[in-house]
């Protein structure tokens, strides 16, 4: 055990483990494109995007130079009653590629408080209206994030056990399918004509957290329908989705009707530094022009904005608008539908998902499917060994890499699935 390590064990408390039989964090050293290197000299392939947030490579030379440039120049700057260039410009390209119905940008620190913003800016705009909507619609199983109104929106689950009698209680939808679908729909209708609903809040055709759960266009595109229909104002949780994840820029532009608001966060800075993101329609916005100031957005964070951030992620959308970007993209995604077409008929698998450049294999133990399934250490363990770094969630294995991934690297990681899929019992 390196003095590292050491240290690391008195002195640091790791996200999302289990502190008691935690095996000793690996000390990486260096990162480089697609790999990780150890204090040993052993290289990892970063097969999960380091979180789902590395989009174009790590230690990017040209996010770098960006970043350089800007710490030399303002580091940071206050951002009430003050601006500066980068988080315009930011807010102007995001815009950009956004839905034509969407003209303002809020800035945060992480996909959790863009989340926390979205729900609060709904929230306050039926109040400051003089109409106590205060439902919140949101799907079974849902992740929208560590922060009491994520938690609340999010499943009552492992995660938020501890805190069930805190939470605000929210009205559940199934995920729809072709098979359920009439209910779902059924169900929405039912709320709203029963409830006094403010916002439906979704992470759009791909639940992260819940194993990598996906659901079709068409079916968000009806619900939406009918929200907009009813004043429902919709909320798009794009934290992970963004940014080329389900094979377009947005997750969103695969549907015809678009939410009233959007969450992005993970991949906005190329996976270099924390920011978020909640973009809204005019008509939110305009809920806060007047002359009460108590109808003010009394919602902020002292690194709202920061400039280094705003650098970092308009370094990153310089590389996300280049066609080898876009083409990337299509490459991952058509390994990917190739290698779960080749898989899908496996004794041990149960199911295999793929949505653009996120590929999810389910896979089958005498255990429920879910986070808590042991076959979560046997698989992280595994690759770990093969100099792949795989994070699952429960019995659900996912590959979601950065988009400079050579094709080389992804079919090893495609080769080692296959060999731990023979090993299984």
């Amino acid at each position: 055990m390196s003095g590292i390590q050491e240290k690391d064990g008195r002195f640091i408390w790791h996200p999302f483990t289990h502190l008691k039989y935690a095996e000793k964090p690996i000390n990486i050293v260096r990162s480089e494109g697609s790999y990780y290197f150890d204090e040993k000299g052993n290289k990892y392939i970063d097969g999960i995007s380091s979180w789902w947030v590395n989009l174009h490579g790590h230690s990017h030379p040209y996010i770098a130079q960006k970043v350089s440039e800007q710490l030399k120049t303002n580091a940071h700057s206050i951002f009430s009653g003050f601006t500066h260039p980068g988080a315009v410009q930011l807010a102007e390209r995001l815009l950009g590629h956004l839905p034509d119905n969407f003209s303002k940008v809020f800035y945060s620190d992480d996909g959790s408080t863009s989340v926390e913003v979205a729900l609060k800016m709904a929230l306050q705009y039926w109040n400051n209206k003089g109409e106590q909507r205060t439902k919140i619609i949101a799907f079974e199983d849902a992740y929208h994030g560590d922060t009491f109104g994520g938690m609340s929106v999010g499943a009552r689950n492992v995660f938020t056990n501890a805190f069930s009698p805190l939470l605000f209680d929210v009205l559940r939808l199934p995920l729809p399918n072709e098979g359920n679908f009439d209910s779902v729909r059924a169900s929405l209708q039912g709320f709203i004509s029963k409830e006094n609903v403010a916002a439906f809040i979704f992470e759009p055709f791909v639940q992260g957290a819940a194993g990598m759960k996906m659901y079709e266009a068409k079916h968000l595109d009806e619900l939406i329908a009918i929200c907009k229909k009813n004043k429902v104002v919709c909320i798009a949780d794009e934290v992970m989705t963004g940014f080329g994840r389900t094979g377009k820029f947005f997750a969103i532009d695969h549907l015809q009707n678009k939410p009233d608001i959007i969450c992005l966060s993970k991949g906005i800075t190329g996976g270099v530094m924390p920011l978020g993101v909640t973009a809204c329609a005019q008509f939110i916005y305009d809920a806060y022009v007047t002359d009460d100031k108590t109808k003010t957005f009394f919602h902020g964070h002292s690194y709202t904005a920061n400039p280094t951030a705003c650098a970092a992620a308009l370094a990153s959308m310089d590389l996300m608008e280049k066609e080898e970007t876009t083409k990337s993209i299509e490459r991952i995604s058509a390994l990917h539908a190739d290698f779960a077409s080749k898989i899908e008929t496996r004794k041990h698998v149960l199911s295999v998902r793929n949505r653009g450049t996120i590929l999810a294999i389910e896979i089958k133990t005498p255990e429920e499917s879910g986070y808590m399934n042991s076959l979560a250490d046997k698989i992280s363990s595994y690759f770990i060994q093969k100099g792949i770094l795989l994070r699952p969630l429960g019995n659900v294995l996912y590959v979601l890499p950065p988009y400079c991934i050579s094709d080389t690297d992804l079919r090893y990681i495609y080769t080692c699935i296959e060999e731990f899929l023979n090993e299984l019992k």
